[in-house]
């Protein structure tokens, strides 16, 4: 009796340290089961967002940034295209989407510092409502004008002294801006006509519909070489590396510096661990000669820097342009 009264015991101080032992393993911490989440990130598919169409320069640009993204991850990243507003619904569906980073958007910075001065504020997207997983590569614009406008600077235009006809990518983009601050800044009586992207603009320079036309310069470039359309001055803050003979908008001594720029952005709230190993996987990424060769065909410049850095870039942006278009009475709204 007294032999199975030891074993009992026994038995029941072992079940007791089998329990004490398995606790730290079995969610017992608080905040373990999400823990355990971030540390399996990724589980399954990506999916990242675009705000434009298929085939233009933010789609592609997602595709290429995808790939070796993916490979990194072991997992598929699917580029998924919701169109409309600059990007602005895309914008929205991710503000709702879960916080655990299987959701994310390539985001244009044109949403986020020129976009808010053409709509109402309670339209406007704000990039502080999301958490930056890192800056991409920025496009730089170019105003272009077809041969036979005889127009080969600036210049040119200001002393033709009359009235022209301006295209461009669409009410409140970054074509739209350069060219308003830039005739504004010249005293030029200049009119917008808006297209939907740089494709139908470039076509309206070269038939002749509009003078110029403020495109990117990876879509104006094979024109360009091909000698259908005259480069007269650049939008970036220095001379492009791919465009080194034309002057900017600043050396001609005008205020217009205005860039094209992108970004990969998460839902607020996405655990730091998940957004830090989505950043590793970029960063992997533009180390990758595929991808580098990308942007170097697309004439794209690396902007490839941490989200504290590119939110003050663009909240930067911001503030600047709302500046000169109230400094100059720029309507952005196009009405």
């Amino acid at each position: 009796m007294h032999t199975r009264l030891r074993l009992h015991r026994r038995s029941a101080a072992v079940a007791v340290l089998a329990a004490l032992i398995a606790l730290p393993g079995c969610g017992g911490n608080v905040g373990g089961e999400g823990s355990k989440d971030e540390a399996s990130f990724p589980d399954r598919a990506i999916t990242l967002l675009v705000g434009q169409d298929p085939g233009g320069s933010t789609d592609l640009i997602a595709r290429a940034a995808a790939e070796p993204v993916g490979a990194d991850l072991g997992e598929t990243i699917t580029v998924v295209n919701k169109p409309g507003a600059n990007g602005a619904l895309a914008a929205k569906e991710l503000a709702g989407a879960k916080a655990d980073g299987h959701t994310i958007m390539l985001f244009v910075g044109s949403l986020a510092y020129i976009t808010p001065l053409a709509v109402s504020p309670d339209e406007a997207v704000d990039i502080n409502d999301y958490e930056v997983i890192t800056g991409l590569s920025q496009d730089d614009y170019v105003l272009v004008a077809g041969p036979e406008s005889g127009f080969k600077t600036v210049k040119d235009i200001v002393d033709a002294d009359r009235s022209l006809k301006y295209g461009t990518t669409g009410v409140g983009t970054g074509s739209h801006l350069s060219q308003a601050l830039l005739f504004s800044q010249a005293k030029v009586e200049a009119t917008a006509v808006p297209f939907d992207g740089g494709a139908p603009a470039l076509t309206a320079v070269l038939g002749g519909q509009v003078d110029v036309a403020s495109i990117q310069l990876g879509e104006a470039q094979p024109q360009i070489k091909a000698g259908k359309l005259t480069p007269l001055v650049t939008f970036a803050e220095k001379r492009p590396t791919y465009l080194t003979d034309i002057p900017t908008a600043v050396e001609d001594g005008y205020d217009v510096p205005v860039q094209q720029s992108r970004a990969v952005v998460a839902p607020k709230g996405t655990p730091k661990e998940v957004i830090d190993r989505l950043r590793t996987a970029f960063r992997k990424a533009f180390e990758d000669k595929k991808y580098q060769d990308f942007n170097t065909q697309r004439l794209l410049t690396p902007n490839e820097i941490e989200g504290a850095e590119l939110l003050k870039q663009w909240n930067g942006s911001l503030e600047k342009y709302r500046a000169l278009t109230d400094q100059y009475k720029i309507d952005m709204s196009g009405n």
